[in-house]
């Protein structure tokens, strides 16, 4: 998923982590909008503890990362070659959910394979959403995001 519009002017440094107003802990219900509790699903991801197995986990724990503002894991989960020097997250951007609309290959038998997905959010009182049609390959055995299909 791509870094939303409207960069945040902060002190803190490029790719820092950050924590979000509204806390997502170990028991809550997972913000990529799976059965499992956060501490079960994306957290061990964000952690460093697994890696996703799939595009599609790999897609959600993004979405996930930019709930819980942790930017340090969207950086480590993004191609070399298109990621950003560093991220700024809109700080009164808040997800709301998740919607997965498609999916190609991205399964442990590929290299490669597409997401496409609806982000919901709301952002200074408006409700909107991001569409994205997502491209992962997999670079030394994890899955990253590379970038965003153009629009048709």
């Amino acid at each position: 998923m791509k870094k939303p519009s409207r960069p945040k002017k902060s002190s803190e440094p490029k790719g820092a982590p950050r924590r979000p107003a509204a806390a997502v802990t170990a028991a809550s219900p997972c913000p990529c909008g799976r059965t499992e509790v956060y501490g079960d699903c994306c957290a061990p991801f964000h952690q460093g503890r697994a890696t996703a197995p799939t595009a599609e986990r790999l897609m959600r724990s993004r979405y996930s990362a930019f709930v819980v503002g942790d930017t340090g894991y969207l950086l480590r989960t993004w191609h070399p070659t298109t990621r950003p020097g560093g991220l700024d997250l809109e700080p009164d951007q808040r997800w709301s959910g998740l919607d997965i609309l498609g999916t190609t290959g991205g399964s442990a038998f590929h290299t490669e394979g597409t997401v496409e997905f609806r982000a919901h959010f709301t952002l200074h009182g408006h409700a909107d959403s991001q569409y994205e049609h997502s491209r992962f390959v997999r670079e030394d055995g994890r899955w990253v995001y590379l970038d965003a299909l153009p629009s048709a």
